[in-house]
């Protein structure tokens, strides 16, 4: 499957190979150790790839015996595995890193040596357990990887030339027109449904069979639970109650996340750790509260507010109805058709949520709950800081809208209220691209283009 992160290989491989390792972060399951391999194939003459997760007890030998003898390290690994290594055309991926943190430590002393490019993946590599005695290397470069997205996903059903039209339609700012906005609508909503894990993709375009994508989602949200209780520690029943209440506090009309939805009494501070956890597996896509829309949405941060996306939409999807795990190809059915009565306001937010933080976003939100005063009372779903900084006007407010019919009381009292701070302000929403009283009503899939 092609990905975007692919290019940003490349950039790694002309530019800083001999000079850094690169990490490649992510959620289990989206594809890292899918990807890096298929560059390795591409791009250089061999390859080694080293898994920590399942590496046999004679290679773990070699490793702790000689991790600080390269020419001897590699010349038996070389043996071992039965891969021959070149010098400066050879790839070492280290896989699952967090498993043998010293291999991370020592990458330092190996990108020194020039002898061989080196990439590491990895999940949870930041928590102190896998950190603990070791010197993390200023030589690595990190990047993020997240599920697929829209366009990736576009790009697996063979649809790309969808997207391509719809992003020239953005940048005019003209409406696709009903025929091919209605496509792009339902390949929205099967995107919603299937998400974008690579093997629930895969098992749609294979079947067609929407139970056998909620069982491969289901499988992955299994080993997500199985990874807390393996990993967080005693963290570990903080974390699944937070992770449990997830669909819950996305469904209320104000999504803030109530840390007393978990357990009664509950306060933030006590779920600091346990939040933290789930950030760094990056499962979910968290939202802060920016207490005012200037230049520097982070200086105005109000971390004890915040909403918990989950990391990708169609697992979302499963979890929420994780009591029915039978019979989900009616349901996605009539998902697919819009003749399922539920609170689809959780699925489309999450959905924009995902979409942002997969442009390398970080996700804010506004709020004033002000009960006394409905003149100042109102909510923006999302703020995002325009690319070209100014002395003012760089926020552009998001409103996410589900159903045809809604208001845009909210946007107008922000806009009366931080006029100064603010570019463009956008409802993303069902509809097609308009352009009314200098609000940018945009189509939902267009989102990943702001």
């Amino acid at each position: 499957m092609k990905r975007k992160i692919y290019n940003e290989l490349l950039e790694w491989k002309q530019k800083y190979s001999t000079k850094e390792t690169l990490l490649i972060e992510g959620a289990r399951r989206i594809g890292k150790s899918y990807i890096v391999e298929e560059f390795a194939r591409n791009e250089y003459r061999s390859y080694m790839l080293i898994d920590f997760s399942k590496v046999s007890k004679e290679v773990k030998e070699i490793f702790d015996n000689y991790l600080t003898d390269e020419k001897m390290l590699f010349r038996l690994l070389s043996l071992q595995l039965g891969v021959k290594l070149y010098p400066r055309e050879s790839l070492i991926i280290f896989d699952e890193v967090q498993k043998y943190p010293r291999a991370r430590e020592a990458v330092k002393e190996l990108v020194a040596n020039h002898t061989y490019d080196y990439i590491e993946t990895g999940s949870l590599v930041s928590i102190h357990k896998n950190t603990k005695d070791i010197l993390i290397p200023s030589e690595e470069r990190r990047i993020d990887m997240y599920p697929m997205d829209f366009e990736e996903f576009l790009w697996a059903l063979d649809e790309g030339d969808m997207m391509d039209f719809a992003r020239e339609c953005f940048e005019r700012q003209m409406p696709l027109g009903q025929a091919l906005h209605r496509k792009m609508m339902n390949l929205l909503r099967l995107y919603m449904i299937v998400g974008g894990m690579p093997q629930a993709v895969l098992e749609y375009i294979d079947t067609q069979d929407f139970d056998r994508v909620d069982k491969t989602k289901r499988r992955i949200l299994d080993l997500y639970r199985q990874d807390i209780y393996n990993y967080a520690d005693s963290q570990a029943e903080k974390v699944v109650r937070i992770w449990d209440t997830i669909p819950g506090e996305l469904q209320r009309k104000e999504k803030r996340f109530r840390i007393g939805s978990v357990k009664k009494g509950a306060r933030t501070r006590d779920y600091e750790l346990a939040l933290f956890w789930l950030n760094e597996a990056r499962v979910v896509n968290p939202c802060y509260c920016s207490t005012e829309p200037n230049i520097g949405l982070k200086m105005n941060v109000d971390y004890s507010k915040f909403k918990l996306y989950l990391n990708d939409t169609g697992l979302l999807l499963s979890h929420a109805f994780s009591e029915g795990k039978d019979g989900m190809q009616e349901l996605y059915r009539k998902l697919m058709l819009g003749k399922l009565e539920f609170n689809k306001g959780m699925m489309v937010e999450n959905l924009v949520a995902q979409m942002l933080t997969a442009t390398g976003k970080k996700l804010y939100y506004y709020s004033n709950p002000d009960k006394e005063d409905a003149s100042v009372r109102m909510e923006i779903d999302f703020l995002i800081r325009k690319p070209a900084i100014t002395s003012k006007h760089n926020i552009c407010p998001i409103e996410v809208k589900s159903t045809q019919r809604y208001t845009t009381s909210s946007l107008n009292k922000f806009h009366d209220k931080f006029k100064a701070y603010l570019q463009t302000s956008y409802v993303v929403h069902s509809g097609d691209l308009k352009i009314d009283d200098g609000i940018v009503y945009l189509p939902l899939y267009m989102t990943p283009m702001l």
